[in-house]
């Protein structure tokens, strides 16, 4: 078997973090009766709402099918609205989904935000945002 390069180096080590903050995100979020997912979903419609359908499942971390069992689920549980227009369905908050996720966010944001504190300076987390934020428009470039 070959050595790994550089760059295979940093890819794993980028999935071992992202798997690691998304184990402890779900288990900080348990206090909101919430996950990752779930939070993300939540922000992405409160971003943009109202958004369609098959916009907000490309804009989030869960497949199709698993984003028509979540919203299911999200309306179930009174945090959004769907609206059908003709063929387009459009989500958005309820008033139950925009205060729980204004109850998470300022707490999930100090949660995530402590990874980057308690390790770097602010000048690093700036070098490691320009260098990420580089890369993912070239895999952003090669997906089209």
């Amino acid at each position: 078997m070959k050595s790994n390069t550089l760059g295979s180096l940093i890819w794993l080590r980028m999935m071992r973090f992202t798997h690691e903050s998304n184990t402890l995100s779900n288990e900080f979020l348990k206090q909101f009766d919430l996950t990752t997912a779930k939070f993300d979903v939540l922000m992405q419609i409160s971003l943009f709402e109202p958004i369609p359908q098959s916009e907000l499942a490309q804009k989030v971390t869960v497949t199709q099918g698993g984003i028509s069992r979540m919203l299911a689920r999200l309306e179930q549980e009174q945090l959004i609205i769907r609206q059908q227009n003709w063929k387009t369905k459009y989500i958005s908050l309820t008033e139950k989904g925009t205060e729980l996720l204004n109850n998470a966010f300022d707490a999930q944001l100090a949660f995530q935000t402590s990874f980057f504190d308690e390790t770097l300076t602010k000048e690093e987390q700036k070098t490691l945002y320009k260098l990420i934020s580089r890369v993912q428009k070239n895999s952003e470039k090669r997906s089209k």
